[in-house]
Parts: structure tokens; C-alpha cells; sequence
């Protein structure tokens, strides 16, 4: 192999065009492929901005010429030549660079490399953990770079707006103390302190809290957080953060602020423009509307509430279900009733996933007519009071719910979902958002006997609702907010609460007692005995944030280094383990065996 010598990079790959033909240009990078036509070796170079070709002719330089033709894929090289400009006929519209291409007249050969375990040129099928397990070579796919590029620029642009807006970039602890809500923490244990263990933070919560009632007014942070939890496309058991919090705010400000700051990414990123205030819902009306509190709402097909119908109907099924306080709810799928018994037979078992226990429809006919297996038990009046509501005409296609709210609502938002996808209606480039605000602040847990809170037990009730904290915690609603993007929460935050009183009191409501309160958030409740402002923030997921602006179906895409869905990373076999050694020091006992 040989040095790089008095070689010095002139360009990036990606960086030439027809404007600097006649130019002498170095270059660097990896080959992709080579071909050899007739004598004249043509190679594809690429590095992290793109691909150029270059060429060796043999009468530019027989020597090098002849040095190239043991070059192989993924060999390592220096190439030095004069940009010119392609023949007509050669000329690559769809390459950024397919205007020009360079003849060598100097070449050095970095580093050989063994044939790849896949292929790095090609749209072929790689299983995950195989790409995982060389994630080095993955990445050094086109579109695996580009999507690490985007998150650099990404970044660079939030952090620009936000240091334009007056925030400051504050770190905060990774090593903190376990909390008792939310999924589990990843444990770290005290060699120094024996039997006891610090948590890696799900989020900076309680100390960016904190750090509003330092004074600091603005404070952000692009931070690592963990959670213990089973993964999924949109789960890793590391993931990233754009934090913030601010004091003096409410929730208009700070949804105004986001507002800007997603438009400018946006912008940036895709130069695609967004037109803020992005619209605003209620959880109620979510729920109500589509069945969810992260609606896409991209496209209709939204829930119509027929419970009233239902009460008095000639169907008994839905009859009985509306007697016992449940919810009948349906959905219009336009133009479907072309849908065969087929098709319908495999949504109806599709859905007993969410628990439904079966799937009624209608095809909408000629006249009001039906054509389903429970139209003989609805009367005309029925059928015509049903199809004004939701909206129906011939052709059309209904899809009925019929159970406990909880049921509807899951099985009806999953299936108009599931139609969408089936009638090409998501497209990744239509970027809809919509906050969802006024969520409940806590729900009853049935198993645990005890409230939970719905986002976090610092989130601050609404005024008018506070005195139901003594009487209805159910029905209190709290100062949260989420912003939704085409059915996805890329952000969520709340207005905190900042006085002891109050925050002493959802926590006896949540079941955490005075003792335990002062055990774990003792801090936090004497901090706001001592002049706590006013204050809220947000943070949003930055890895599902760009899977969406990259067009990724998972976030491992714009992860540079993600985890397998065992949160096992096959590049290192991490989580691996440790000298029995090391467990005493840490004061763990190894009772286990190998």
C-alpha cells in the first residue's frame, strides 16, 4: 500500500460540475465499482458527499493505467487528474456530478479491501443485523450518509434557532437517581456507595426544572436519554432529545416558538415550507374524531359517533352494547365498495389484534340500499339516519365498532390507518402537523388501584380544574401539550408546576405519600419552596423526527449506531459480560451461572 504523499484533497466528490472543467483536482475516497471498456478502466469514486467518475486511459498514463487494473470495490484511493467534461452520449442526468468526469495522471493506493459480506452498490435485501453487525460498510451507502448528513444539518439548525432566540446550551447529569414513574431505568450501580445505584435519565425533567429556578429563563439541550422498554420501529433503548424549557411562558408562547423553530428545520432541511399556526384539537375531540391523540389527519375517514342510533335500533348486537354504556362508532371509507369478501373477510381478523371481537360493514347501493350481512335487522329510517351521519353515497364503504370506547376508538383509529396505507393515501412528502392539547392529567389504573399521570406528575392541572384534584382527579385536565406529525408525536411538553402546595398535591393523589415524596423529590419540593417562576417546556424526539424528514421506516436509519429490537448492538455484541471481579467491586453478588 502506499502514503498519500504530497497529495492534498481538492474536492469532495460531489463537488464538480461543468465549472471547473480544464481544472487539475484531487480526490479521495472508496471505490464503488469499476469497469474496464476496451482498455480504458472506468471507476466510480465515492465518499461521504457523493460519487465521481474517473478514468484511466492508457494513453494519458500507461503507468497508472496499468496500476489500475488490480483496483477491486471498496479499495481505498488517491487519484489526481483533469476534470473534463463527459461525451454527449455519457453524460449521467440522474448523478450530481454526471456532467464531467476526471482522467487520471496520478494514483495512489491506500488500502486494499476484502470482498464486502454484501453488496454496497445495489438495492439488495441485507438482513438487519448483518448490516448492523457492519454498520462501518452500511454506512457508507449513499443514502445510509446522506441520511447522517441530514441529521448534522438538522441539528446545526435547531441549535442555531434557538441560540438566536436567547437559549443556553446547559448539560445536565447522565448519572442521577431512579424515579418512580414512567418505563424502567437503566441501572448503574455504586462501586463507592455499596448497595446503591444511580439511573441514566429518561429525560433532564427535574433538573432542567431546576435550572428555571436558577434563573436561567431559556434552556436547551440536544441530550441522550434512556428507558428500559421493549422496542419497536420507533423505539431504541438510547435515543435523542432537543430539550428545552422556559420560564415567564404559557402555552402559547411556547407552542409559537416550536411553531418557528419546525418551520425554519423544514425549511432547511427539505426546503420544503410550512404554514404556522399549525392547527389545534383537544384530546377530547382527537379521541372523538379519530380515535387517537396523534391523529394523521392527512386524510378524512373520520370517526362518527352512532351510539344514539344504535340505542334504539333493530340491531341487537349494537343495540345491547349502547345499553351498557359502550360506543358505537363508524368510519366511511369513499369509493371502497369495490372491496371483496376477501378483502373484508382479512380486515375483519386483522383487527382482533386491538381487540376486536369482529368487523361489521356496509357497501353503500344504488338508493340508500346496503349490501351487508346486518342490513335486514335496520329499518329504511335507520339505514337513512346512519348514512346521513357519516356522510354516506353509493359506492362508499362503512366500517362499524361496537365495545367499550377504549376498544372503538383502537380497533377504528388502527383501521382507517390501515385503509390509507391500502389506498396509497400517506404521502411521505405531504407533512401535516396539529397539537393536541388538553390532555387529562391523570387516569385511574385499574390494576394498580391508583391514578397515574398521563405525561409526567410535574405537569401543572388546569386553574378552573383544580379543585376537583379533592373531589374528581379524572376529570382534571391538565396544561399539556403534544405536537403530531402525519399520525407520529415528534414533541410533547406541558406548563409545570411551580409552587410545593400544589405539586404535594398531585403526588398524594397519585398515591406517593408525604414520606415517599420527600425521599425521592425532596429536592425538587424544597427548590420550589425558594422562588420557583413560572414555567413549561418541551422536547421533541429527534430520531423520529428525521425518520420522517428522511422518508426512513425506522429511526436505526438516521441512528449511527443503533440497537437491534433486543436492544443488543452486533457491531460490538454489547450488552456483553463482565469479569466476576468487577461485579464485587460493584458489591453484586455473581450467584448466577454462565
Amino acid at each position: 500500500m502506499e502514503s498519500m504523499g504530497n497529495l492534498v484533497r481538492t474536492h469532495f466528490c460531489n463537488d464538480l460540475g461543468v465549472e471547473n472543467i480544464g481544472e487539475q483536482v484531487t480526490l479521495m475516497g472508496w471505490v464503488l465499482r469499476r469497469r474496464d471498456h476496451g482498455g480504458v478502466i472506468f471507476i466510480d469514486l465515492r465518499d461521504r458527499d457523493g460519487i465521481t467518475q474517473v478514468v484511466f486511459n492508457p494513453e494519458i498514463n500507461p503507468e497508472v493505467h496499468q496500476k489500475a487494473h488490480q483496483i477491486r470495490s471498496e479499495w481505498v484511493l488517491a487519484v489526481s487528474g483533469k476534470v473534463e467534461a463527459r461525451p454527449g452520449d455519457m453524460a449521467n442526468p440522474k448523478l450530481a456530478t454526471g456532467a464531467i468526469e476526471v482522467l487520471i495522471d496520478d494514483l495512489r493506493i491506500l488500502n486494499s479491501s476484502e470482498t464486502p459480506p454484501f453488496p454496497l452498490d445495489e438495492d439488495t435485501e441485507v438482513s438487519d443485523n448483518l448490516r448492523l453487525q457492519y454498520r462501518y460498510l452500511d454506512l457508507r451507502r449513499p443514502e445510509m450518509a446522506a441520511n447522517l448528513v441530514m441529521r448534522h444539518k438538522a441539528v446545526m439548525t435547531v441549535r442555531n434557532y434557538l441560540n438566536d432566540a436567547g437559549f443556553l446550551d446547559i448539560e445536565t447529569p447522565m448519572l442521577t437517581r431512579s424515579t418512580p414513574e414512567g418505563a424502567r431505568d437503566y441501572l448503574v450501580p455504586s462501586r463507592v456507595n455499596s448497595g446503591k445505584f444511580y439511573a441514566l435519565p429518561q429525560s433532564p425533567q427535574l433538573f432542567k426544572q431546576l435550572l428555571m429556578i436558577a434563573g436561567m429563563d431559556k434552556y436547551y439541550q440536544i441530550v441522550k436519554c434512556f428507558r428500559d422498554e421493549d422496542l419497536r420501529a420507533d423505539r431504541q433503548p438510547e435515543f435523542t432529545q432537543i430539550d428545552m424549557e422556559l420560564s415567564f411562558v404559557g402555552e402559547e408562547q411556547i407552542m409559537a416558538l416550536n411553531e418557528g423553530m419546525i418551520t425554519t428545520l423544514f425549511k432547511e432541511t427539505l426546503g420544503v415550507d410550512l404554514a404556522p399556526p399549525f392547527p389545534r384539537i383537544t384530546f377530547d375531540e382527537s379521541m372523538s374524531r379519530f380515535g387517537t391523540d396523534r391523529p394523521d389527519i392527512r386524510f378524512g375517514m373520520e370517526l362518527v359517533d352512532l351510539t344514539a342510533i344504535a340505542a334504539n335500533c333493530g340491531f341487537k348486537v349494537f343495540r345491547s352494547i349502547a345499553d351498557q354504556g359502550g360506543s358505537v362508532r363508524a368510519i366511511n371509507a369513499k369509493g371502497c365498495a369495490t372491496f371483496t369478501r376477501k378483502e373484508l373477510d382479512g380486515l375483519t381478523d386483522w383487527v382482533t389484534q386491538f381487540g376486536a371481537k369482529g368487523l361489521a360493514w356496509v357497501k353503500m347501493k344504488a338508493d340508500g340500499e346496503w349490501q351487508s350481512p346486518i342490513a335486514k335487522f335496520f329499518t329504511d329510517e335507520e339505514r337513512a339516519a346512519i348514512a346521513k351521519e357519516v356522510d354516506a353515497v353509493e359506492g362508499d364503504l362503512l366500517f362499524f365498532g361496537a365495545d367499550s370506547n377504549k376498544v372503538v376508538f383502537q380497533v377504528l383509529s388502527e383501521l382507517r390507518v390501515e385503509l390509507a396505507k391500502r389506498l396509497d393515501l400517506l404521502k411521505k412528502d405531504d407533512f401535516r402537523f396539529t397539537w393536541v392539547t388538553d390532555f387529562p392529567l391523570m387516569e385511574y389504573d385499574e390494576k394498580e388501584k391508583r391514578y397515574q399521570a398521563l405525561h409526567h406528575p410535574f405537569t401543572a392541572p388546569k386553574e378552573e380544574d383544580i379543585e376537583k384534584l379533592d373531589t374528581d382527579p379524572a376529570k382534571v385536565y391538565s396544561r399539556a401539550y403534544d405536537l403530531v406529525l402525519n399520525g407520529t408525536e415528534i414533541g410533547g411538553g406541558s406548563i409545570r408546576i411551580h409552587q410545593k402546595s400544589l405539586q404535594a398535591k398531585v403526588l398524594s393523589v397519585l398515591g406517593i405519600g408525604e414520606e415517599e415524596a420527600n425521599e425521592k423529590f425532596g429536592f425538587l419540593l424544597r427548590a420550589l419552596e425558594l422562588g420557583a417562576p413560572p414555567h413549561g417546556g418541551l422536547a421533541f424526539g429527534l430520531d423520529r423526527l428525521l425518520m420522517i424528514i428522511t422518508g426512513s421506516d425506522s429511526i436505526r436509519n438516521v441512528i449511527a449506531f443503533p440497537k437491534t429490537q433486543k436492544a443488543t448492538c452486533p457491531l460490538t455484541d454489547a450488552p456483553a459480560s463482565v469479569a466476576r471481579k468487577q461485579l464485587t467491586e460493584l458489591h453484586i453478588r455473581p450467584d448466577w451461572k454462565e
